[in-house]
């Protein structure tokens, strides 16, 4: 077998391969060429999914006649520069692109077309290649600014074989579409748009600043306006790493994790540890279908992180990723444990859009007077005498309750104080806090209390199964997991390294009540498991464990089995749908709810009340 020089036309093409997976691949490069240009504003049109054409406008610095030919040569680049001994280093990368390879690898599979004009000379220059075939660089109309242009037409067309592996145009658009909003939301400072088939799907003008008001701008303007109500703010550092972003309440989360967004100084980059980090961070708060949607900037310092791992730059290696982990589960337990009793806002919009009448018309902007007008028959609504405080009951269902408005003592049992156990503490009115006072139960069910500025309807089961599910987890933390000796221990056979994985996270494992021993070559001994979880299959758990480890680095379906069976303990422990309630004890549990981190939502991320503020009640019924 003869051993031969591959022509450069085929290596390009080789290379393309390994760059340019489909069209959402060639605008990522073209847009972070534009970014590190220092482009302020991009102009992305594609049609036919990016196949037929993808033209990238840039106002960045552009290029000069001479400069055009290298842009297109192999590994040639602005973005590298050597140090006083003439070396380069590859883990000092301060841009998105480095490689040098994006432009020669489109131009060896399609038909490619730059025009370019700079700041300082005034006139521009285009240059073509196609299918590898460099013509010419020839003078071109001026672009009326400085910046480039970049057209590639005919995607594949040099390797048709391709072509048969893309997706449908409308799958591929949405790819290019996913790729320009996550560069949007490194770059709150620049300008993106996008057009498809000639028709504008994006829009997003220049933020005042990249800052953490300009991103939160950005990515509310990207992931709605929703999102930018419902987010936590992340700010934490450590060891030389910082993590700043926003990450939604467990109330206001999505059925898949696409909607999770990790950025490493600046760059877009897929991560499965991400996954693992927010799963590890929302267990207590959401079930295992549902995702929250977070979006995090991490900086750190390059030399820290290798971004030169995958050709297409979409993963990174983190030199110490204990340290990074770490830091990013912690600042968003922290946030989470900052919200409080917070619940997503689209709970309560929801409420409202289903309390509209269906076909109703829509209300005058004149202010509501009453009265029936002169030509109705009706008689004018007169309001009943107000009932005593201690009616029991409406309609034999419906408990109405208008206690004094008396402050809280709060209890650290857990159980709803008796009526007449209820003693005030501070001169504050109970339609000042938070949750408000209670007025009424409905059903049984539901606690009915009125705030200074609109209504709050609390499920009380919901509510009070968190309650006991806190403090269920700080007894937890207080005393640790309760371990059950086996008579005899269970040895499990394992890969060698899954039994190795697992045994180097022992103490871990101890912790939460799991005590393993090595017994072998892929062997571990089972000696003790948590006694919360009853008989239990430890050979399933085991291999469980070894895989989460080795994928996200964390011990996760061990602690979401726990808190699974705390769940349900808390479930069974808490005050029942149907019990009727007397106006102490509703009170005390709206202020424990707000005295209690998380009570916003239960133990499935479902939310334990809905706020419904006056102004919009008023213009449900034409008030406003």
């Amino acid at each position: 077998m003869t051993i031969r020089r591959l022509p450069l036309e085929t290596v390009n093409r080789i290379a393309a391969g390994e760059v340019i997976e489909r069209p959402a691949s060639v605008v990522k490069e073209l847009v972070e060429n534009a970014l590190d240009a220092g482009a302020r504003r991009i102009e992305v049109r594609i049609e036919g999914g990016g196949t037929r054409l993808i033209q990238v406008n840039d106002d960045g610095r552009g290029m000069s006649a001479e400069e055009l030919p290298l842009a297109l040569e192999r590994h040639a680049t602005s973005k590298l520069s050597p140090d006083e001994e003439g070396r380069y280093d590859l883990l000092a990368i301060g841009s998105l692109g480095f490689r040098g390879e994006a432009l020669p690898s489109i131009g060896s599979i399609a038909r490619l077309a730059i025009t370019s004009q700079s700041a300082d000379l005034g006139e521009a220059w285009r240059l073509e290649i196609d299918g590898g075939e460099m013509r010419p660089v020839k003078p071109a109309s001026t672009l009326g600014h400085s910046g480039t242009r970049v057209e590639v037409r005919d995607l594949f067309y040099a390797t048709p074989a391709r072509l048969k592996f893309l997706k449908t145009e409308r799958s591929e658009t949405m790819a290019v579409t996913d790729v320009v909003r996550q560069l949007a939301m490194t770059r709150a400072d620049a300008g993106f748009t996008l057009n498809v088939n000639g028709r504008s799907t994006l829009s997003l003008n220049p933020e005042k600043s990249d800052d953490e008001a300009g991103r939160k701008a950005r990515l509310a303007a990207i992931l709605g306006r929703e999102f930018g109500d419902n987010t936590l703010e992340i700010d934490a550092e450590r060891e030389g790493a910082r993590v700043t972003g926003f990450a939604a309440v467990p109330t206001f989360s999505r059925g898949s994790s696409r909607h999770q967004y990790l950025f490493v100084n600046g760059r877009p980059v897929k991560d499965r540890m991400l996954n693992g980090v927010v799963r590890a961070a929302y267990q207590d708060f959401l079930a295992r279908d549902r995702h929250p949607v977070v979006a995090l900037f991490l900086d750190v310092e390059p030399q820290r992180v290798d971004v030169n791992v995958h050709p297409a730059k979409a993963e990174v290696r983190f030199r110490d990723s204990g340290n990074v982990r770490g830091l990013l589960i912690s600042a968003l337990r922290h946030a989470l444990a900052g919200a409080g009793h917070r619940a997503s806002t689209t709970v309560s919009g929801f409420a409202l859009g289903a309390a509209q009448p269906e076909g109703a018309r829509p209300y005058p902007s004149a202010p509501y007077r009453g009265g029936g007008g002169a030509g109705s028959a009706a008689p004018a609504w007169r309001p009943e005498p107000r009932p005593d405080y201690d009616q029991a009951l409406v309609d034999g269902y419906s408990a109405r309750v208008e206690a004094p408005e008396e402050d809280w003592r709060p209890r650290g049992d857990g159980e709803a104080p008796p009526e007449g156990e209820y003693r005030a503490e501070e001169e504050v009115p109970l339609t000042a806090r938070p949750l408000g006072a209670a007025r009424g139960q409905l059903h049984e069910t539901y606690i009915v209390a009125q705030t200074e500025d609109g209504i709050v309807i609390v499920d009380q089961h919901a509510a009070h199964e968190r309650l006991v599910y806190e403090r269920m987890k700080v007894a937890l933390d207080a005393k640790g997991v309760e371990r059950q000796s086996l008579l005899i221990p269970e040895i499990v056979d394992l890969e060698p390294d899954d039994a190795r994985r697992l045994l180097e996270r022992s103490h871990e494992l101890a912790e939460l009540g799991l005590v393993i021993e090595p017994f072998g070559e892929g062997a571990v001994a089972v000696r003790e498991v948590p006694a919360l979880l009853g008989k239990l299959d430890a050979g399933g758990m085991l291999r469980d464990l070894a895989d989460e480890i080795a994928d996200y680095d964390e011990a996760l379906s061990l602690k979401e089995k726990l808190g699974e069976v705390c769940g349900t303990m808390a479930c069974h422990g808490s005050v029942r749908a149907g019990r009727r309630l007397a106006g102490a004890e509703m009170n005390a549990l709206l202020r424990e709810m707000e005295a209690t981190p998380h009570s916003g939502q239960c133990n499935h991320g479902r939310p334990t009340y809905v706020e419904l503020k006056l102004k919009d009640i008023e213009r449900l019924f034409g008030r406003r």
